[in-house]
């Protein structure tokens, strides 16, 4: 291995052709390639959600999420009218507020899939939160308001993200050329020998800025972006150090570092703020869970109406004081709230904030069409995860039609007979399904197995078996 410093080594690098390397001075290099650009960085042609329309919005749920058309229409009208709004005049779009959503339905039915889903596409500051995680201003435990620090935070992390992406090609070019510098003394010569790999090996010294531990909020959470502080203390968090490593290592960390010198904090903070005020979106699930019924005895749920009260002022727009010393709007941002509303009913809930949640979509039990289409027409479904696991030992599993339709039944009736958990029903049966197979996987290498109805049925037997007997239980 060639250890090559700037100090020791100012010459340039050749690779001979039977990839050997030699050294000559920079001068004797001077007519080698021209700096040429880094070739540009790929990244997977998404159209932004903002650009979606609503049936092209639907099309990319439908992927993943099967039926419940009318929450994914609600969902990619409230969306698509994000980025309508941003097309009005400044006078209008100031009156233009965000229609809230409520989803109501049985557990297991989607709800909280299309939060999850639409996370992965959206792209917009994004958070999902449990109400039941949230306490009324007194008692014990987070309040409320923390859900808008959280979003800040998703921000401020989504922001600097797209702005280093922005930047790449910049900052790799920047750091093609310390690399070369400190490995040749020269920064055109071999910029292509570094860039095809052929100098990943060979270990050079790089400067290097040293970070100091992030400072710690009230909370004990790191501070996402870096902190500017004045006179010493401040210049005392960076200190750089010299460190010999393989080029191949050298080149993230170095491009890595540039990034940081690209994108101004100042800039990041600025937009993240914009961002999590005009195009942030709230999903507050087990919503229900904080509503009493009616006359009812509140019990432990002492601080449930708090909440809901606590929440009133966020959806209907106030300004938040975070940690971060920002001031947030919340009458710009999209609240959408999910609930099953076994024991309760939407109108228990405070009037007023019935009122903020303008849009309702019901959402419907699933029947064993529905099962059998969840198991089979998602890019990704059940089926295809243990397929693709088991290839890894080597293993080839085929699900027939019947052991499909067999699988939907069993969910159905067990769903039917004791509690209905919906399509989180079809994970236990798939998994007791394929359990023995799966034991046995890596003996059975180059095997394949059918899986059947009537191995459906042994594999089951079971569980179909327990629940129904519980049916003659007290």
């Amino acid at each position: 291995m060639r250890r090559v410093t700037a100090l020791s080594l100012p010459a340039a690098v050749v690779i001979g052709a039977a990839g050997t390397v030699r050294f000559c001075s920079a001068a004797a290099t001077a007519s080698a390639a021209p700096s040429t650009p880094p070739p540009p960085i790929s990244t997977p042609g998404q159209t932004l959600i903002r650009n979606m329309r609503p049936r092209e919005l639907m099309q990319e749920l439908d992927n993943y999420i099967i039926g419940q058309n009318d929450a994914k229409k609600a969902v990619a009208v409230a969306l698509r009218n994000r980025w309508r709004r941003h097309q009005v005049e400044p006078e209008i779009r100031e009156e233009i507020a965000p229609k809230n959503i409520l989803m109501i339905g049985p557990t297991g039915v989607g709800k909280t899939e299309i939060a999850r889903r639409l996370a992965k596409l959206v792209d917009a500051p994004f958070v999902k939160v449990e109400a039941t995680k949230f306490t009324e201003v007194g008692f014990h435990g987070r309040d409320v308001e923390s859900i808008i620090e959280d979003l800040y935070k998703a921000s401020l992390t989504q922001t600097k993200h797209n702005l280093m992406r922005q930047n790449e090609a910049v900052a790799r070019q920047k750091a093609e050329d310390r690399i070369l510098k400190a490995l040749a003394g020269v920064s055109d010569g071999f910029r292509e020998h570094l860039r095809s790999g052929a100098l990943d090996d060979i270990e050079v010294m790089v400067e290097l800025q040293e970070k100091a531990p992030k400072p710690k909020t009230a909370a004990g959470e790191g501070v996402f972006i870096a902190i500017d502080l004045p006179g010493a203390l401040g210049a005392a968090q960076t200190r750089t150090v010299k460190k010999i490593l393989k080029i191949k290592d050298a080149l993230p960390a170095v491009q890595q570092e540039e990034l940081e010198k690209l994108v101004d904090t100042e800039d990041v903070s600025a937009e993240a703020l914009r961002a999590c005020e005009e195009d942030g979106i709230v999903v507050i699930d087990e919503i229900d869970k904080i509503v009493t019924a009616s006359g009812g005895h509140k019990g432990h749920q002492a601080s449930a109406e708090g909440v809901q009260q606590d929440l009133l002022p966020l959806v209907e727009g106030t300004t938040v004081s975070t940690k971060f010393n920002v001031q947030i709007k919340t009458d710009k941002i999209l609240f959408i709230c999910s609930g099953a509303f076994h024991s309760v009913k939407p109108s228990d809930m405070l009037a007023e904030l019935q009122g903020r949640l303008p849009i309702r979509v019901e959402l419907k039990p699933l029947t064993c069409e529905d099962f059998h289409r969840i198991i089979t027409e998602p890019k990704y479904n059940l089926v295809k995860q243990h397929i693709a696991m088991m290839e890894t030992e080597g293993v080839k599993l085929v699900f027939t039609d019947d052991a499909l339709w067999e699988i939907a039944n069993v969910a159905a009736h067990i769903n039917s007979t004791v509690q209905n958990i919906g399509a989180r029903r079809l994970i236990t049966i798939t998994e007791k399904v394929v359990e023995e197979i799966s034991f046995d996987g890596p003996d059975r290498k180059g095997e394949t197995f059918v899986i059947d109805a009537a191995y459906v049925k042994k594999s089951v037997e079971n569980m179909v078996k327990k629940v129904d007997i519980k049916k003659f239980l007290l």
